[in-house]
């Protein structure tokens, strides 16, 4: 068990909690590590669905914890100490909801738009305090960014160092929906229970195509999804889909 990071698991369901709250889940060198560690436990886990990332305390994540100060060759540790959890959340084949309150700033920004997913506090932010300190936004935030809120709003917000708050990030599709903050937990808990209860297979396809047609042409599009329907009209969670809309009734899927 992390000291910085905590697994708990409920049926389907899988919640990953940043626990260093005295530093507003800054992430250090122990937590980089951990969330290496922790998406490739998750992805081992054949019971897990869906996963939430959430931050304990007054807020999602602080970012990058600065205190100890930047390494010679800050490349090298985005490369290889940042970019295995982030990349690994986008290619794992379980779902991830990130759920925001207080502030996602930084590079904890990226976690959370790199998400699936994202459930956010109407009092909450994202913060791109890069340009406080006379950085660029990393851990693929500028893309995150651009794909969100198209090139003019990015380079405004990147340049400005803004803060974007809840209601701006629902509008521009960086999120998929804000309620109050006493209501966050129950309502990220119900969106995770919906898409636990929906079809694995079918799940882990859409992100799939999803994540890997967004440069592509539409024949690119077309072509991904013909790919993966015959594969998937092939599963005994397509037979039993078939058979419960026939029967009238909800569906068993087993992910197989």
């Amino acid at each position: 068990m992390s000291d910085v990071i905590r697994i708990d698991r409920d049926g389907a369901i899988a919640t990953v909690t940043l626990t260093r709250p005295e530093a507003f889940n800054a992430i250090n060198a122990d937590m980089r590590k951990a969330l290496i560690d922790t998406v490739a436990e998750i992805d081992a886990d054949d019971a897990i669905r869906v996963v939430i990332l959430k931050g304990e305390g007054r807020g999602f994540c602080a970012g990058a914890d600065l205190k100890g100060g930047l390494p010679p060759r800050t490349d090298n540790m985005l490369e290889t100490e940042y970019r295995p959890s982030l990349e690994g959340i986008a290619k794992s084949p379980k779902i991830w909801i990130a759920q925001v309150h207080g502030s996602a700033a930084g590079i904890g920004a990226a976690y959370a738009m790199n998400c699936d997913m994202v459930t956010m506090a109407d009092n909450a932010s994202l913060y791109m305090a890069f340009a406080a300190i006379s950085l660029v936004p990393d851990g693929g935030n500028t893309w995150l960014l651009l794909k969100g809120m198209g090139y003019h709003r990015a380079l405004q917000a990147i340049i400005e160092g803004q803060k974007i708050p809840a209601a701006d990030c629902l509008q521009y599709g960086l999120v998929n929906q804000i309620v109050s903050e006493d209501q966050l937990e129950a309502e990220t808990r119900a969106l995770a229970e919906r898409i636990a209860n929906a079809a694995p297979l079918a799940a882990q396809a859409a992100k799939r195509i999803l994540r890997n047609i967004g440069e592509g042409s539409f024949g690119d599009a077309f072509s991904a999804e013909a790919r993966e329907q015959q594969v998937l009209t092939q599963t005994d969670d397509f037979r039993e889909g078939v058979q419960a809309f026939i029967e009238k009734r909800k569906p068993d899927f087993q992910g197989k």
